[in-house]
Parts: C-alpha cells; structure tokens; sequence
C-alpha cells in the first residue's frame, strides 16, 4: 500500500492529500529513508512523521484497504511519540 494512503487508513494524517503533502516536503521517512507519497508499506516497515517540533515513530503492524473506526489503532505500534 502506498505511504500516503496508508497514513490516511490508519488515521495518523486525516486527509491523503495531506499526507502526500508531508511525503513530497520530506517530513515522512519510512525504513530512515525519506519517503515519496507512491513508497510502498509493508508489515514490519518503521515510520516516522515530523509534524512540526514533534516526531511520531511506528511500526506497521497491519495493511488494511479498508478500515473500520475502531480498528485502525491494530494497523501500527507506537515506538515513541516525542513533542
């Protein structure tokens, strides 16, 4: 699944145009590596999100197309949420 969707799915980025946004400013790195929005998630994959002065990292748990609203906290595993 691609980054930018993904990141929609599991409700970490609210819009996927957002996310693409964050993708193509440099501000997602999935595996250390600066993430484009097309990057291809998969289980095990470590991603990590700057939001302005605070950085988000986790860790693929689940890809799921479609994602209910109580399920999307099974998709990842928070590895440090830093403010």
């Amino acid at each position: 699944m691609r980054i930018d969707k993904y990141l929609k799915n599991a409700r970490i980025i609210k819009r996927r145009t957002v996310a693409k946004e964050a993708c193509e400013q440099g501000r997602v790195l999935v595996n250390r590596k600066t993430a484009k929005p097309g990057t291809e998630v998969d289980i095990g994959d470590e991603i990590k999100i700057i939001f302005g002065t605070s950085t988000m990292e986790i860790k693929v748990q689940q890809v799921l197309e479609h994602v209910k609203k109580d399920n999307y906290k099974e998709m990842y595993k928070i590895i440090t949420d830093a403010d």
